[in-house]
């Protein structure tokens, strides 16, 4: 039977009917086909052991699911589960480099499967890299990140060390399958930069090019605390530290170095809800629209991918007053001081905030729901307009309970929502906006 929650699942962000979706991994594009991995759990259920979830795009906006690419093999090095990792291509083959957990090991081991049939699925796993020693106080060690940086293969691997110093290890290998450590890529004690915690340990390293810089992207984590935020520096030293994503909910970004439509981030657009009332829908996660990045002020800006907007369904209409469903795109061309309130019930809105005289954005989801057990929250960011007016000032997406906002200065705020109310909903503006309608687009 259908339940007034059913109306708000993500219809054009990746996610499964039933499950949980986490990370996204090994984003690659094979002639102009991309393979997009992600950790997934066919229940929503953590205690059910990861696997790698499959989707395919040729256009980056329309994904196809198939049946998952890995999973653990009983006894197996990844027994207890196929945690975060890339793919990269070799001799025409497509390799996966992972973490294997075990339940109770300290580390999770640096594995390497190989997939015979273009990337549909991957067979049995070998270690190429060794655990730390126990000497070594590594208290966490994750998430291999493999690329060709022109004179060979490079790997990353995310660390927690002693007196909570995050780090990215470094490794090198002629072969892909024989890799030297080389010391750390970049290592930093925890702190706070600009009221983000940078973290006792980094999960996830991605290492990306951009404008010709080479761009650390790494999400900072805690044995007290779990997961915080994504985080980006570049590696020339000259290191401004600085959060990829200002809003309650992306983490675990995955990019994809090259493609057809250029380097590519993706990110896991975490829940909100409780595990008891996500398990009780018996769904969880989702993976965010294409980013494409560029480099602004030393930092990495991010926007939608220009192909998502083959998602708007037919022509624009003013915002103000419209009536929307579930998935929408509401656009302020222009830097100014409003809001844009997103409507659900008389007790139910979220606001988007613009203040064009202190450059800011905001999400308001305070009022976003009427259950209890959602949070609220504001999330801003500063900074958020760019000068030369060559994209709208904000962009606001709407996919059920996934609200993506970018600016024209690269920053976004990714949240979720959690109305009680049921579409139709309506936008409330005190500028002018211009919304479209959005097709849905995952299809099993």
């Amino acid at each position: 039977m259908s339940r007034a929650w059913d109306h708000h699942l993500p219809q054009f962000h990746i996610r499964l009917p039933r499950g949980f979706v986490n990370d996204p991994n090994g984003p690659l594009d094979l002639d102009g086909e991309v393979h997009l991995y992600f950790q997934s759990r066919s229940k929503a259920d953590l205690s059910v052991p990861v696997e790698w979830g499959h989707a395919t795009s040729d256009d980056l906006v329309h994904w196809r699911l198939h049946r998952p690419a890995m999973a653990p093999a009983p006894g197996g090095l990844d027994s207890d589960g196929c945690y975060s990792g890339n793919t990269v291509v070799v001799d025409g083959q497509v390799r996966a480099y992972y973490s294997g957990n075990i339940d109770g090991k300290v580390y999770q081991s640096v594995l390497m499967a190989v997939s015979e049939d273009g990337g549909a699925s991957f067979g049995t796993p070998v270690q190429v890299v060794d655990d730390p020693g126990v000497d070594e106080g590594v208290t966490m060690f994750r998430d291999p990140f493999v690329w060709d940086d022109g004179h060979g293969w490079a790997m990353a691997v995310g660390a927690a060390g002693p007196d909570e110093t995050a780090s990215i290890r470094y490794y090198r290998s002629a072969d892909g399958v024989q890799w030297r450590h080389l010391g750390d890529l970049a290592a930093l004690g925890r702190t706070e930069v600009d009221g983000s915690d940078t973290g006792a340990g980094w999960e996830c390293p991605q290492i990306l090019t951009v404008d010709g810089a080479d761009v650390a992207v790494v999400s900072s984590w805690s044995q007290a605390d779990g997961p915080a935020n994504v985080l980006a520096f570049a590696l020339d030293g000259r290191r401004r530290l600085h959060r990829v994503d200002d809003g309650h909910n992306f983490y675990a970004a995955s990019v994809m170095r090259d493609s057809t439509w250029g380097p590519i981030l993706f990110g896991w657009i975490t829940e909100e809800r409780d595990p008891v009332w996500w398990k009780d829908e018996g769904w969880a996660g989702a993976i965010s629209l294409p980013r494409r990045p560029w480099l602004a002020d030393g930092r990495i800006a991010t926007e939608p991918h220009p192909v998502v907007e083959s998602l708007r369904d037919g022509p624009s209409r003013p915002a103000a007053g419209a009536t929307i469903g579930a998935q929408a795109e509401v656009v302020v061309p222009v830097a100014t001081t409003g809001c844009v309130r997103l409507r659900f019930a008389d007790d139910e809105y979220c606001d988007v905030e613009l203040d064009a005289a202190a450059g800011t954005v905001a999400v308001d989801r305070t009022a976003a729901s009427a259950d209890a057990r959602a949070d609220g929250g504001r999330a801003a960011v500063r900074d958020a307009f760019g000068a030369d007016g060559a994209r709208p000032a904000v962009r606001v997406f709407i996919d059920g309970s996934v609200i993506e906002v970018f600016t024209s200065g690269g920053r976004s705020l990714t949240s979720r929502v959690y109305p009680t109310a049921p579409p139709p909903w309506t936008v409330e503006a005190s500028t002018d906006a211009l919304v479209w309608d959005l097709e849905c687009t995952i299809t099993p």
